[in-house]
């Protein structure tokens, strides 16, 4: 994530925090990380990758959430804070919809392959829907 604007995903990071969580080290404990990475990631630091997955679970965001919002995107909620569900909750018959699960494919394709044709991205989310 080192040409990313981590400084933007920081700010994300600590704002959502701040909702959920009244301490760092709750949200740190949550996400299986330590508050000083937690703190790294809020100052706009770089961290690990599996630091960023720490924030993702912490906060109830989909993966690869860290890296949309460093490239100026949104993150995707896992489930709403409030209660309410997102686009990532189940159906009833406890089963995501294909689009939902295209979608993700795509942005799973992009944050781990951000060169890859568009081709390719295609052929891995036609194979896994």
């Amino acid at each position: 994530m080192a040409t990313r604007d981590l400084a933007r995903l920081g700010a994300r990071v600590k704002a959502h925090r701040v909702q959920k969580y009244s301490a760092r080290k709750d949200a740190a404990e949550a996400g299986g990380i330590t508050k000083d990475t937690w703190q790294r990631i809020e100052d706009g630091r770089p961290a690990r990758d599996g630091s960023y997955l720490g924030v993702e679970r912490a906060l109830g965001w989909a993966v690869g959430s860290c890296v949309v919002i460093a490239e100026g995107g949104e993150p995707v909620l896992v489930e709403a804070a409030n209660g309410t569900t997102s686009a990532l909750t189940p159906t009833p018959t406890g089963r995501l919809s294909a689009e939902v699960v295209r979608k993700a494919a795509y942005e799973a394709v992009r944050s781990t392959m951000p060169g890859a044709p568009i081709s390719e991205a295609d052929a891995f989310v036609a194979e896994l829907v």
